[in-house]
């Protein structure tokens, strides 16, 4: 299973990462979460401590490694370098392990304009496709609003995304976003899960505006995912009606994927 978390910044697809991942976890299964946002804080709703995370050194910064995979030196541009790297060690040499989730962090690439190619881009690109097309385990990324680090060979493999919203428009803007661009990579499983829903006016105003086969669960406003945030420790283990909420959406996703694979 692979399925891709999306949406803007402070909707809560960070708490829906960390609570699927732990949720996967204690069935039992292999669980690999992925750190794809710039504003990478899914350590911390894992579970991780402030000093483990800052021990944690993303792909995207180990210049070493990037300059003997992709065989590049210290000034690329304009020259020549591999376009497809070694990576699939990298998951089990640079993955950390905690409750029953292993975490890497991908890290962000300072760009130098639309277009450019880099071996830091190269390198976490390749990374991910090999998450998504090769591993055999749950792989749950939480990933930004855009589909950048996808090409179409790895976004086809993806078996769910999911965009989180808020109940308001330009939320929904951002879900109806995310699935013209998943469209364009030939991607038809997009869902959404709409977070800090405060009661039924929330959810009537999302069932009005996004079809039923889309909506995949609500999560409601909780003091204890904000209390959580702010102490740093894992919504998992704060609040009982976040997991009850999240299992729901959980048992969702897998029955869509147990429908995709019987051709349903």
């Amino acid at each position: 299973m692979k399925i891709a978390i999306t949406g803007k910044g402070g909707v809560g697809k960070t708490t829906l990462a960390a609570v699927l991942s732990r949720l996967y976890a204690a069935e039992g299964r292999k669980v690999l979460a992925v750190d794809v946002d710039p504003d990478a804080n899914l350590g911390l709703a894992l579970g991780f401590t402030e000093a483990e995370i800052e021990a944690i050194t993303p792909i995207s910064k180990m210049s070493d490694l990037i300059a003997e995979r992709t065989g590049s030196g210290k000034d690329t541009f304009g020259k020549f370098f591999k376009i497809n790297p070694k990576v699939d060690d990298i998951p089990d040499l640079f993955a950390r392990e905690k409750n029953g989730v292993k975490f890497l962090v991908m890290g962000t690439v300072e760009t130098g304009g639309a277009g450019c190619v880099c071996p830091e881009h190269v390198m976490v690109k390749r990374v991910i496709s090999h998450l998504v097309i090769a591993r055999d385990e749950v792989v749950i990324m939480d990933m930004e609003a855009g589909l950048e680090h996808l090409g179409r060979g790895t976004a086809e493999m993806v078996d769910r995304f999911i965009v989180v919203i808020e109940p308001g428009e330009r939320s929904i803007q951002t879900y109806h976003k995310v699935k013209s661009l998943a469209a364009d990579l030939g991607v038809q499983a997009v869902s959404v899960v709409a977070n800090k829903v405060r009661g039924k006016d929330d959810e009537d105003y999302l069932k009005a505006r996004i079809p039923e086969e889309d909506l995949f669960g609500f999560i409601g406003y909780n003091e204890e995912i904000i209390d959580a945030d702010r102490r740093g420790v894992s919504p998992y283990e704060t609040s009982e009606r976040a997991r009850a909420e999240i299992m729901k959406i959980k048992e969702r996703v897998d029955a869509a994927g147990a429908a995709t694979r019987r051709g349903a």
